[in-house]
C-alpha cells in the first residue's frame, strides 16, 4: 500500500512533495500572489459582461469563466500536492502566471480577433502544468497513473481549444463549450481513458482538504474584493457625483457586505472543519470545486450590475439589465445553498427564502429602474444574510454543526 506520501514502499521518492505530517497543510504566499491574475482575470469577465449584455454574449463569458475557473482549480490541485516554497513548483506557478496574465489580457477579445492567443495561453498553461508534474513525479509514485489520465483528457479538450480558436463565431463557442465539459466533467467519472483505466476514490486519499477549502475561500474574498473595487472605480471615474449616483454606490456597497456575510459569516469555518474530518476528502475538495465556480460566477454577475447601476441609476430595466440585477444574486444564492448542502447537509431555508424574494421582485423590476432594482436586490441580500446569521448561531447553541 502507498505511504502518506503517497508512494508504495521501495518506490523512489517523488520530488518536491509536500510532507504529510498530520497537520493541516497551509496556504503559502506564493499561492496567495498566485491567485492575483485570476483576479485580473475575474475583473476582466465581469467588464466583458456589461459591454454584452445579450444572452449569447452571457453564454460566451459563462464559457470563458470556466475556462477561468478550470486553470485555477487545476493549479490548486497540484499545489495541494507540491510544497509551492520548493523552488521548481514556485519556478512553474511563475510560469503560469506569466502565461495566465496573457490568458486574462485576451478575454475581452476571445470571441474576436484574440481568439486563438486565448487558446494557446490556455492550453499552454492546462498542458504544460500537467507534463511538469509528470516529470516531478517519476514513473512509480501512486499518483502518476493519476496525472497521466488527467494530461490525457487536457490534451483532448486542448485540441477542442485550439480548434475554436482557428474558427469563429457559432464554431467557436462550440468547440470551448466541449473543451469546457471534458475538462468539468471528466474528473466526476475519474478521467477514464482507453488503456489508463480510471481513477477511483482511494487515488486522492492524499489530498489535503482543509488546504482546498481555504483556497476555494481565498477566492470568493478576492472576487468579493474585485467587485468592491469596481464598485470604487465606477464611482471615481463619474464627472459629477449626483445623489442617485452616491446612494447607487452605498447600495452596491452593501450589497458586497452582504454577499461577504452570508459566505463567511460561520459556513466558511464549517467547510474548513467538515473538509478536514471526512473519511474522502479528495471526493469532498471536487465539490468544493464544483459549487464555488457557481457562487463565484453569481459574484462576477452581480459586479457588472453593480457597474450599470452606479453608471445610470435612473435608467430603466429591460430584459438584458433585468437578468443582470437579479441573476448575479440568484446564482450567487444557489451557489452558497449548494455549497452548504455539501458542508451541512442541508438546502437552507434562508436561501430559499431568498430565491422566492428575488422571483417576487422581477416582475416590479420591469416597471422601475436601476437603482431601485439594485436598492431591493440588495435588501434581498440583506435579508438572507441575517437570517442565515441568525439561524447558525441558534444552532451552534444546541449542537456544533447544524442546519437551519
Amino acid at each position: 500500500m502507498p505511504n502518506q506520501n503517497g508512494r508504495p514502499p521501495g518506490a523512489p521518492r517523488a520530488r518536491f512533495l509536500r510532507e504529510r505530517d498530520g497537520r493541516e497543510a497551509r496556504v503559502t504566499y506564493v499561492e496567495l500572489f498566485f491567485d492575483l491574475i485570476y483576479a485580473f482575470a475575474v475583473t476582466q469577465l465581469s467588464h466583458r459582461l456589461v459591454h454584452d449584455l445579450s444572452a449569447f454574449g452571457a453564454l460566451e463569458t459563462l464559457v470563458l469563466w470556466f475556462a477561468v475557473w478550470l486553470g485555477w482549480q487545476y493549479t490548486c490541485w497540484v499545489t495541494n500536492w507540491f510544497d509551492p516554497d520548493r523552488i521548481p513548483i514556485r519556478l512553474l506557478l511563475f510560469a503560469v502566471m506569466l502565461t495566465g496574465m496573457v490568458m486574462a489580457a485576451s478575454l475581452p477579445l476571445a470571441y474576436g480577433e484574440r481568439g486563438l492567443v486565448f487558446a494557446i495561453s490556455y492550453v499552454t498553461i492546462q498542458v504544460g502544468r500537467s507534463l511538469a508534474v509528470l516529470g516531478f513525479l517519476g514513473r512509480d509514485h501512486a499518483l502518476t497513473a493519476n496525472f497521466r489520465r488527467i494530461c490525457g483528457w487536457l490534451m483532448i479538450s486542448g485540441l477542442a481549444w485550439l480548434a475554436g480558436g482557428l474558427l469563429d463565431g457559432m464554431p467557436r463557442f462550440a468547440c470551448w463549450s466541449v473543451a469546457v465539459l471534458c475538462e468539468y466533467v471528466s474528473p466526476m467519472f475519474g478521467f477514464p481513458l482507453p488503456l489508463l483505466g480510471r481513477s477511483s476514490a482511494a487515488d486522492w486519499r492524499t489530498t489535503e482538504g482543509g488546504h482546498i477549502a481555504e483556497r476555494c475561500q481565498g477566492f470568493v474574498i478576492l472576487a468579493l474584493g474585485e467587485s468592491v473595487l469596481v464598485t470604487g472605480g465606477t464611482l471615481s471615474e463619474l464627472g459629477a457625483w449626483s445623489a442617485p449616483a452616491i446612494i447607487a454606490f452605498l447600495v452596491c456597497f452593501a450589497g458586497s457586505v452582504a454577499m461577504w456575510w452570508v459566505y463567511f459569516d460561520t459556513s466558511s469555518s464549517a467547510g474548513s472543519h467538515t473538509i478536514a474530518r471526512t473519511d474522502e476528502p479528495g471526493r469532498m475538495a471536487a465539490y468544493f470545486h464544483y459549487v464555488h465556480v457557481i457562487l463565484i460566477a453569481g459574484i462576477i454577475v452581480s459586479a457588472a450590475a453593480d457597474d450599470l447601476v452606479i453608471l445610470h441609476p435612473p435608467e430603466r430595466v429591460g430584459w438584458a439589465t433585468a437578468w443582470l440585477l437579479l441573476g448575479g444574486p440568484a446564482i450567487y444564492v444557489v451557489g452558497n445553498a449548494l455549497y452548504k448542502r455539501v458542508v451541512y447537509g442541508r438546502f437552507p431555508l434562508s436561501h430559499w427564502v431568498g430565491l422566492a424574494l428575488l422571483a417576487l421582485v422581477a416582475p416590479f423590476a420591469f416597471r422601475t429602474d436601476l437603482l431601485m432594482t439594485g436598492g431591493l436586490t440588495t435588501a434581498v441580500m440583506i435579508i438572507v444574510a441575517a437570517w442565515e446569521s441568525i439561524s447558525r448561531r441558534r444552532s451552534a447553541q444546541a449542537q456544533p454543526v447544524s442546519s437551519d
